[in-house]
Formats: C-alpha cells, sequence, structure tokens
C-alpha cells in the first residue's frame, strides 16, 4: 500500500525547467528517487535505469520529457515512467509529488521505490482469431511480443525459437561470458505464461506465406496471421584447412557455446586462447578470457575495429586489452589451424601465412555473422538481398508481404540518421533488434501508427566502456578526437563531409546520448565546428524532431 515519505533535504519544488535532481528518500534505505521538470511540471520517477541500473541523473533529458540513460540510450517518458526505446524493457515507476508544511514527500510502496522500476503491464488471456508467430528468440523478438502486450493486443503470440531457452541478453554472452541461462534470460517461463505466450523450442524449416504456415522440423506446423521474422545472425566459419575438422574451435552465439568455451578453458586456466578476428566480439571475448589464459588476438587490419572505428580509435582499444595481458598479432592473415600432438582430434595451433605458428588449447572465431535466413533461401515467395537479408520499410514490413515483418540482423531498412538519407542498411546491433521489434509490434497493434525512427545505439566492453551511437551507410572520411584519448578518455566523432554520422566515448558520458538526441532532431555540430572546440553537451536541445 502506497504511503507518504518525505525527500530528504527539500524544502520546496525549486526545479527549473529540464532540471533533474536524484533525492534521498527517508526512511528507506538506500531509497532515491529521481526528480524532473519539463513544461512546467515536476515528476517524480525512479532513479535508475531499469536496464543495467544506471544514475538517470546522469541522463539527458529533452524538452518534450523524454530521458536517455547515460550508458546504453534506454529512453523513458518522464510523464508515464514508459519505455520509448531500447534496451530497457521495464518502465521507471511514478509516484505523486508535493509539497507539504515547508518539504516535499512522495507516495509510493517501499518495495517499488527500492526496485526503481515497475512491471510492465503484460497481463492476458489470448482471445479472437488473430495469431502472430515471431521466428527467433533474440533481442527482436523479446522487444516485439512485449510491446504487442503493453499496446494492446490480445490474440495469440507464439515465440519459435531452436535455442534450447528463453529470450535472452545475448550481448552478457560475449562481454562476460555467462553460461548459466537464470542469469542471461530476460523473463521467466511464469512472466510469459502470464501474458499468453507460447515458447516453443523448435527450429523453423520452411513458410508458406500463401497458407501462412510455418513450418518446423518436428514437423510442426504453426499458422499465423501476422508473422514477425526475427531469426538473427549465424557467425561465420573459416573456409580454412582444419577448422572445420579439429574440435575446440568455437563460435560464439548461444549459452552452449559459452558452456563449451568454458569447458574447454577448464577451472584451472592457464590455456592458450587464439581469438581470430579483432571485431567486436573478438575483442569482448580476448578481454573476458585475459585472467589467467594466454589470449592472443590475429586480426587483419593494423588496429582492432580499424574498418568502422578508425586505426587511432582502434589503437585505443588494443592498448587497454593489452593492460590485461592480451597480445596481438595485427595485419595477418590465417592459413590454417593444425592438429594438436597429443590428441589429433583437437586443436593444437594456428598457423598463420608468415609462417608463425601460435600455440592453441582453443580458439573462438570472431569473423562477422550473415543473417540466418537459411529457411527461405528456396522460397520463390520472398526475394532475398545478396547477403541474405530481407527488406522492408520504415515500419520493418517486408516488402509485398503484408503482415510480415523482419527485424533485427536480418532486416534491411531505410536509414533515416545523419548521412542515411533513406539508404537500405543492415545494422547488427542489439538496440536495433530490440526498437525494430517495438516499431513492428506498433504496427500490428495499430495499423495506422506512422513509424517511429530511433538513432541505432551500441556499447561493448573492452577494457573500459564504449559507447556508440549513428551509423555509417555511405563510410565516414573523417574524424575529430576530442578528451584524453591517451587516457582511454575520449569522443571520437565520424564525419561525411562536415556531417557527423556517428559518435563513440569513452569515460565521457553523456556525450554519446547527448549527441544520439541531437541527431534525432538534426541539430548535430558540425566536424568543423567540432573540431574547433565546440561541445555537444553545450548545444540545446530543440522540441522539433527531423529524423
Amino acid at each position: 500500500m502506497a504511503q507518504e515519505y518525505k525527500l530528504k533535504g527539500l524544502a520546496a519544488l525549486d526545479l527549473t525547467n529540464g532540471e533533474k535532481r536524484e533525492v534521498e528518500v527517508e526512511g528507506i534505505e538506500n531509497g532515491k528517487v529521481l526528480l524532473a521538470r519539463v513544461g512546467g511540471t515536476t515528476h517524480a520517477m525512479s532513479s535508475n535505469c531499469t536496464h543495467y541500473g544506471a544514475p538517470l541523473k546522469l541522463g539527458v533529458l529533452n524538452p518534450e520529457g523524454r530521458l536517455t540513460c547515460a550508458w546504453h540510450g534506454a529512453c523513458f517518458n518522464v510523464g508515464t515512467g514508459d519505455v520509448e526505446d531500447a534496451p530497457a524493457l521495464d518502465p521507471l515507476a511514478k509516484f505523486e509529488v508535493y509539497e507539504k508544511s515547508g518539504a516535499v514527500y512522495i507516495k509510493g510502496e517501499e518495495a517499488t521505490i527500492k526496485a526503481s522500476r515497475r512491471n510492465p503491464n503484460v497481463k492476458c488471456a489470448a482471445q479472437g482469431q488473430e495469431k502472430v508467430v515471431v521466428v527467433g528468440g533474440g533481442s527482436g523478438a523479446m522487444g516485439a511480443v512485449q510491446a504487442l502486450r503493453e499496446q494492446g493486443f490480445k490474440g495469440n503470440i507464439t515465440i519459435i525459437s531452436k535455442e534450447p531457452n528463453l529470450p535472452i541478453d545475448r550481448t552478457k554472452l560475449s562481454k562476460a561470458l555467462i553460461a548459466d541461462k537464470s542469469k542471461v534470460e530476460w523473463r521467466s517461463q511464469e512472466w510469459f505464461d502470464s501474458a499468453s505466450i507460447s515458447t516453443v523450442s523448435d527450429e523453423v524449416k520452411s513458410i508458406d506465406f500463401k497458407s501462412q504456415t510455418v513450418s518446423t522440423k518436428s514437423d510442426k506446423s504453426h499458422t499465423y496471421t501476422k508473422l514477425i521474422l526475427a531469426s538473427g545472425g549465424t557467425p561465420k566459419m573459416l573456409p580454412l584447412p582444419g577448422f572445420k575438422e579439429l574440435s575446440n574451435i568455437f563460435l560464439l552465439r548461444t549459452i552452449p557455446d559459452v558452456q563449451a568455451i568454458l569447458g574447454a578453458v577448464g577451472e584451472k586456466k592457464g590455456k592458450n586462447v587464439v581469438i581470430i578476428g579483432s571485431s567486436f566480439i573478438g575483442m569482448e571475448v580476448a578481454n573476458a578470457l585475459s585472467s589467467n589464459n594466454t589470449v592472443t588476438v590475429v586480426g587483419m587490419e593494423e588496429a582492432p575495429l580499424e574498418k568502422v572505428m578508425g586505426s587511432e580509435v582502434g589503437k585505443i582499444f588494443q592498448k587497454l586489452i593489452a593492460k590485461n595481458g592480451v597480445k596481438f598479432r595485427m595485419g595477418a592473415s590465417v592459413d590454417s589451424a593444425k592438429a594438436s600432438s597429443d590428441d589429433e582430434s583437437k586443436v593444437g595451433s594456428v598457423a598463420l601465412k608468415d609462417g608463425t605458428n601460435l600455440p592453441a588449447d582453443l580458439v573462438v572465431l570472431g569473423v562477422g555473422v550473415t543473417p540466418a535466413t537459411e529457411y527461405l533461401q528456396e522460397n520463390g515467395a520472398i526475394q532475398l538481398e545478396k547477403d541474405g537479408s530481407i527488406r522492408t520499410n520504415e515500419s520493418f514490413e517486408v516488402e509485398g508481404h503484408s503482415g510480415v515483418y523482419a527485424i533485427g540482423d536480418i532486416a534491411t531498412y531505410p536509414y533515416h540518421g545523419p548521412g542515411g538519407n533513406g539508404s537500405l542498411t543492415r545494422i547488427e546491433h542489439w538496440n536495433v533488434a530490440q526498437n525494430a521489434g517495438r516499431s513492428a509490434a506498433a504496427s500490428i497493434a495499430n495499423p495506422t501508427a506512422a513509424p517511429k525512427r530511433f538513432i541505432p545505439v551500441f556499447w561493448s566492453a573492452m577494457g573500459s566502456q564504449l559507447r556508440y551511437c549513428g551509423n555509417t551507410p555511405h563510410g565516414w572520411d573523417d574524424l575529430v578526437l576530442q578528451g584524453q584519448p591517451d587516457e582511454a578518455k575520449f569522443a571520437a566523432f565520424y564525419g561525411k563531409g562536415d556531417t557527423v554520422v556517428a559518435v563513440a566515448s569513452m569515460q565521457m558520458d553523456p556525450v554519446m546520448s547527448k549527441s544520439a538526441e541531437l541527431m534525432r532532431r538534426g541539430k548535430m555540430p558540425t566536424l568543423d565546428e567540432l573540431r574547433k572546440g565546440k561541445s555537444v553537451l553545450d548545444v540545446g536541445l530543440p522540441s522539433e524532431v527531423k529524423i
């Protein structure tokens, strides 16, 4: 039951418009709320982001009352507490706030204040003839099914996933190598049951778009009235001698993959680990395995992530991870995997084309993914793009297939962020998949809803936390660095001409979140302005959204 609690150190609601303030709640140990004033009204809400717990006092509050977390870009409506953008799933709790007798009070339940969140309203008893089938169980699927229930969809919902678990926070697999499904599953089975969402562990083998039927490898059929394709990506295997034949060579996508990698490392560790690919996945896994193992990263570029981030920034990442003992062989090409002299069925070394042999008790490949659309490759009713992805419109509806949506790693969609101009692009980011799922759900629940565009956000763990927003569908040709790059404290602004198309930062919060909001409004400073020392944190946020 809601009770009255006094806010510590406040005599009046004296915030100015656009101001945020975290305050302690008297009588509740570690109890805090965030106050935010928008349009002349002061709101009281949960103090921490419901994604990974970032203090929302560090976030960015825009004129219409949208609060963006400084860490990973989750967005909330301060008026309702509702989630507006991924990656948060739970909304913020809201509290009545008022002045009384020279003090400020809120009304709320102690447990809710401590939890710093509220449960989304998804309870439902499915009814009617509408049936949504979701192929895949990742970020996009989770975003879609929850949003469907939140937005009032009462029909049947079924998730079909080939993974042996409920939808998970996949980012924790490569960043922390967590193998316990209970620590990475977003929701419990009870949650899905209460929302009348069926979860099926099976693999889709084909889809008949005419009869609106999904067939699986266990010879089951699932009919639908709306279909969401969210099958994600398939990690690439190296087509080189030894890599398919030898064991202890691993891809990383699922919980069983993590379990296999940790099994090969063993409790005593002390293993020679070779990571092939200086990608985000490769760098994260190298960092996660660096303790008590000898880890070597092999990359074809001169610096890790050079193509995406540039050599100067890539070398910052390399330096950070090298401090943890990781070795690098950059500008190197792999020739083959060689068998162990102790066990010819297992890998023993990785041969490079320059003649070097790297000892390897295990190998992890981080050389990219392809769209997981093999179940559609022989389907004459749908035309895949050259990379195997599916072209969609701005609502992520598949071209030529009304009521069929494609989201996440498999979707090629029109991008309207800076420098995009509607260019077709495919983005393999966790936030993008979840936001696309929310968009598809909005179209299903309300067919007249306008497409909701968003700025892509990405993060990584490479010795320090990297934040990234924007996209480079046409590449970038110039870079401005602010901060202290030598100390891995920087903001990197990537430009196409004088237009900033992407921003990366470390230890410079909330530069990334502020940049994403400026991009939405078409008010991002030019590259030349940034080169002359302008700070995005000093730029005001206009009300009008341009994308």
